[in-house]
């Protein structure tokens, strides 16, 4: 695909994000997918974090690919994850995948919403309702 944007360092993937994805790819039977990771309006922070597993990379997508892991992301959603890191928490409470996102000036106690300083009309200091 002449259309999409190789890039290999401006989102970070930590190695239990790494073996997560891959489990799951195993798991699903469909090895050679990939993590598509985006942003979208919404959530109590006024944007929120989206992740699903699709076959490849859509055309302008930027592909990052660490350890065998293919990570897409379209070019608005990189405009508000460049430097984020893509990590997986497991816990007593039940684990998920999380990003450290540091264009977020602001975000949910439940961590899949955030505010950034450009994001007009968010709601400032919202909380979350479905944050336990």
């Amino acid at each position: 695909m002449t259309d999409v944007l190789e890039q290999t360092s401006t989102i970070f993937v930590t190695e239990a994000a790494l073996q997560t994805v891959r489990k799951l790819l195993a798991e699903k039977d469909v090895p050679d997918y990939g993590l598509r990771v985006f942003v979208a309006g919404g959530g109590c922070s006024g944007m929120q974090y989206g992740m699903a597993l699709e076959a490849e990379a859509r055309p302008y997508d930027h592909v990052i690919e660490q350890d065998g892991v293919k990570v897409f992301v379209d070019p608005t959603s990189m405009m508000y994850l460049t430097g984020a890191t893509i990590g997986y928490e497991d816990s007593i409470m039940g684990g998920g995948f999380k990003i450290d996102n540091p264009n977020a000036v602001s975000s949910c106690g439940c961590g899949s919403s955030f505010k950034t300083a450009d994001s007009a009309g968010a709601a400032s200091g919202a909380s979350c309702s479905s944050c336990g």
